[in-house]
């Protein structure tokens, strides 16, 4: 592709060299240079591409887009100066790989928490009506059938796109993906055309990267505010700032609700193990799912599904028999004792006060609540203190463990956690900082049918310990231990 085409709707401030130049591929990462390609030099918030110019013209670069011009040129290299090379990068890996976004119906799904089980349940949703579908989530990416595990909840502009040509070219009608708030801010989605947008809610997270709760919710909005007019908006009502995030989209607005008047109302009947029993509008519902949480999620889904003009009543039909996203609220119970173990992600304060309220809810007698949780190293250090709080309010017996420590010393983490445990809770934790052993201990002390949660890591099949990722699958333990325990 000519660059003078690569260039359409990037803000440029100047041009040195030909825009005639032929591009024989797009990066971000000089490591992937070859000859022939455009090199974008991307500031990282751990490394600035600028710094790579000159590694990538040694590999082959004849395009170098970048913010700041080097002070020596490279004859026969074309270097085009934009304003944000992030920007950027989103419009010109959108120009490179054919639009791809313009040719679907992509959907994105921003929010602290349900955004997984949200774009999972509309891409099992659209697949059981017959379309083929694509999904680019925290747990896997999937194109029709096909499975590619993730490495990120939203990838780079150029991965990005490279994998919206693959959705396009091998027939999806409809991709669903989750929007994290380091995307929109990191701007790796810029160039998309985005058919619709979902908002499920905001609580406490990510505040080691977006310093502020305020900064927090202008990126979450900022998605919306850059929504067509051709496009939808779904957004929870229940949600204090669900409003707020829609008050500047140019998009069509309609709300989801079980407390309050909306477009897509809910009630929940029955919530028990066998799922939940509610009305959507005016039709009465048993879904697979469990939990208000997932409640809200259905309502997400079933509102953006009838805003694609989908039959409200098959919509229905097929949401009633699907299962949730991997590591979600998974459950097994003990052959012999009948102990219930569930692993579930819910590694912020709110998800982990989430699932622990319904299970609550869900116990028929006077089952003890046990809860296994940690938080990762190298990350937001203010919640560790809530989320030890939240385990012990709702809980019988804790153990704080090991989350991914990454480069953190684990016994400092629990130290951290331990600071939001009142005096008369402290009675109700132990600190394990193995997991599998804290995993084991918290099994062996259940009594029958007792009730434990293990939270934080839900689908991920590894830990991160100084820097490096061993195999571990919290589903996978708990099996091995109940198999160890009952021999």
């Amino acid at each position: 592709m000519k660059l003078q085409e690569l260039l359409y709707k990037v803000s440029i401030r100047s041009v040195t060299g030909s825009r005639d130049v032929e591009v024989s591929e797009v990066q971000i990462d000089s490591r992937k240079v070859k000859n022939g390609t455009a090199f974008i030099a991307v500031k990282g918030t751990a490394a600035d591409g600028h710094q790579f110019i000159e590694k990538a013209i040694g590999s082959g670069a004849v395009v170098i887009v970048c913010e700041a011009i080097p002070s020596a040129l490279k004859e026969g290299v074309t270097y085009v100066q934009v304003e944000d090379s992030a920007i950027a990068s989103g419009y010109i890996a959108h120009n490179f790989f054919g639009s791809p976004s313009e040719k679907m119906t992509l959907v994105g799904v921003t929010g602290t928490n349900g955004k997984t089980t949200i774009a999972t349940l509309l891409y099992k949703l659209f697949t059981s009506l017959g379309y083929k579908s694509g999904l680019l989530s925290t747990v896997e990416n999937r194109i029709g059938g096909s499975v590619m595990s993730a490495t990120h909840t939203t990838p780079d502009a150029v991965t990005l796109n490279s994998l919206l040509k693959q959705m396009h070219e091998s027939g999806c009608s409809h991709v669903f993906m989750e929007a994290s708030s380091h995307a929109i801010q990191q701007h790796r989605m810029a160039g998309l055309h985005f058919a619709g947008g979902i908002f499920s809610n905001i609580t406490h997270d990510h505040l080691d990267y977006h310093k502020t709760f305020e900064e927090y919710i202008r990126v979450k909005k900022s998605f919306f505010d850059s929504l067509p007019s051709d496009a939808f908006a779904v957004s929870n009502k229940d949600d204090k700032r669900g409003e707020v995030m829609l008050q500047n989209t140019h998009a069509k607005k309609y709300f989801y609700s079980l407390r309050t008047i909306a477009d897509y109302k809910g009630k929940i009947l029955e919530n028990n193990l066998t799922g939940l029993v509610m009305t959507v509008n005016d039709s009465e519902v048993h879904f697979r799912l469990i939990g208000e949480f997932n409640a809200y999620n259905l309502l997400a889904v079933y509102g953006a599904a009838i805003c694609m003009n989908e039959d409200k009543h098959e919509v229905l039909r097929q949401l009633s028999v699907l299962t949730g996203a991997e590591g979600r609220f998974d459950y097994m119970v003990s052959e012999k004792e009948k102990v219930m173990v569930i692993v579930d992600y819910a590694h912020t304060p709110d998800a982990l006060l989430n699932v622990l309220a319904t299970i609550k809810k869900l116990r028929k007698g006077f089952e003890k609540i046990t809860t296994v949780v940690g938080c990762g190293g190298d990350r937001d250090k203010t919640k560790r203190p809530e989320m030890a709080e939240v385990a012990c309010e709702y809980s019988d017996r804790v153990f704080f463990t090991s989350d991914n420590p990454r480069s953190e010393d684990p016994a400092q983490i629990i130290k951290d956690m331990e600071a939001g445990v009142s005096t008369a809770a402290r009675r109700k934790y132990i600190s394990i900082v193995d997991r599998k052993e804290a995993i084991k201990a918290a099994i062996s002390f259940a009594d029958p049918e007792d009730i434990i949660l293990v939270a934080g890591k839900g689908h991920e099949k590894y830990q991160e310990i100084k820097g490096v990722k061993t195999h571990f699958d919290d589903k996978e333990v708990v099996k091995e231990i109940f198999d160890e325990l009952e021999k």
